[in-house]
Order: structure tokens, then sequence, then C-alpha cells
């Protein structure tokens, strides 16, 4: 398991299940000056993130396929990876208690401005 008193990187994991969104969430990643990893599911996301030890913040989607969706995922990173940071998206309602503490949520479509704008913030 990574350290969890490692110094953050300047990563941010996008898991998104639908392979459009999963590009433009790419390029909004990158249009705020940070560098992407890509992943299809939640699980695949477990994968990098006990790989990788430079992933400063998840950017996730609610609804996909596997053994969890995005707000488990969020939750088992706020358990694992306390000091990555979360932004959550969905074109679904959310209800704020069901997201883990310092989440920020975004729903869809998000304009792409507050996204980079956001994405910045929590990297910093």
């Amino acid at each position: 398991m990574p350290e969890q008193s490692s110094p953050r990187g300047s990563c941010v994991l996008v898991v998104e299940d639908e392979p459009m969104l999963l590009l433009m969430a790419n390029d909004l990643v990158e249009d705020a000056g940070l560098h992407p990893l890509l992943a299809g599911n939640a699980d695949e996301a477990i994968r990098i993130l006990e790989a990788r030890q430079d992933v400063c913040v998840v950017f996730t989607d609610v609804r996909m396929p596997g053994s969890m969706d995005g707000v488990g995922l969020a939750e088992a990173v706020r358990e694992r990876w306390p000091p990555i940071r979360l932004l959550i998206v969905s074109g679904h309602l959310v209800k704020g208690s069901e997201l883990p503490d310092g989440a920020r949520f975004f729903h869809k479509p998000y304009p792409s401005e507050a996204i980079i704008s956001a994405l910045r913030e929590l990297a910093a």
C-alpha cells in the first residue's frame, strides 16, 4: 500500500465508463495543468491507486459497472488514501450525505471551467 504520508503528486485519476466522457474529462485535467490517469471502472481505479503514489485527485462518475460505483470508490479512497482529494460527478441526483467528507460534487452536464478550477484547487 502506498505511504499515506508521501507528498501528493500532480496526477488526477479519472474514472468514467463512457469513452467519450472519459476523453472529455482527460482534456479538462490537462487544461488544468495536471496529468491524467484513466480508468473505466472502480476496480481498475483501485488497481492504479495501489500501484502509484502520485495521485492527488480522483475525479469519478457515480454510476458505472463493476463491483462498486463512484460513491463506493470515493469511500474506499477516503479510507485507504486519506490525502487524495475527491471530485465526484453524476447526471443523477446524489445526496450530500452519501458523499465522503470533503468530496466536491458537480451535476452533469458540468461547466468545464468550474471543473478546471476545482481540479486546480484540489491539487494545490
